[in-house]
């Protein structure tokens, strides 16, 4: 559903710092717009790391500017175990009969690397950090650091727990929760999905999404500054959106916000 005030592309997040190129995950919809706007801003080196390679993540890197600019350079991270299967991967979506561009095409302006599970890296300037979610087919989360601040990109993962155990039934967290928490320590901001309504959750606990209250819980043992509810169901319209911040409003810790087309989130100070 495209709605008048979130609107409704897929995935797609872009950090961005003062002389420092732009990471930016996922490839979804909203990328296409995004592309226009760095190329405008001339930007000379664009960083992506993909979530997974489903197509509502994928869908715009062909329509993604930068990597038809001839002034532009796009490095391109996909979960994978080398650069060889990286662009493998890609070349399953841009392969003549799903879209009209092939990955041959893109050959002189992007640049493929692998991106581990579980690792500590550098993309460019900012330091990384992944963790291996929960969703058919696998999909990561991201912790991202640059000057100090950090930003954690954790979307299409169910809980980190069965239904009844873990942080949710007030135990003590599944290994896998342990993980999580770790990788969004301190986060400024976190956005994780928080796609079904927790009554909905419990008819789709096998589709790889999650729900508020999960994702404020994460939050606040995680002593992140703010939490922005992320990966609307498409049947979520502006009504139900604006009762889901109402909702959240007066929470302060960690602060929640709804994410929505074109938002912005300050880190400084």
């Amino acid at each position: 559903m495209m709605t008048a005030k979130y609107g409704g592309h897929t995935s797609c997040v872009c950090i961005s710092a003062e002389n420092t190129p732009p990471l930016v995950f996922d490839m979804g919809t909203g990328a296409r717009g995004l592309g226009k706007a760095l190329v405008k801003a001339e930007e000379k080196k664009v960083y992506v790391v993909l979530s997974h390679t489903h197509m509502d993540h994928l869908y715009a890197l062909p329509y993604f500017e930068p990597v038809f600019d001839s002034k532009s350079r796009v490095y391109l991270g996909v979960p994978s175990a080398s650069s060889a299967d990286a662009r493998e991967r890609i070349g399953l979506y841009l392969n003549g009969f799903l879209h009209p561009v092939r990955i041959d095409d893109l050959a002189h302006n992007i640049r493929y690397y692998g991106v581990p599970s579980g690792a500590e890296f550098q993309v460019g300037p900012y330091e990384v950090e992944t963790l291996r979610l929960v969703h058919p087919g696998g999909t990561l989360g991201y912790r991202a650091t640059l000057n100090g601040r950090t930003v954690c990109y954790v979307t299409d993962t169910g809980p980190l727990a069965h239904v009844g155990q873990g942080i949710m039934a007030g135990d003590e967290p599944s290994a896998m929760e342990q993980d999580l928490l770790h990788l969004v320590r301190g986060a400024d901001l976190l956005i994780m999905d928080a796609m079904y309504e927790r009554e909905e959750f419990l008819t789709k606990v096998d589709w790889g999404h999650s729900y508020p209250e999960y994702a404020v819980k994460v939050g606040e043992l995680a002593g992140v500054k703010k939490v922005a509810l992320f990966h609307h169901s498409p049947d979520a319209g502006d009504d139900t959106l604006d009762a889901l911040a109402q909702h959240w409003a007066a929470h302060t810790q960690p602060e929640v916000i709804v994410a929505r087309e074109g938002l912005g989130v300050a880190l400084e100070g």
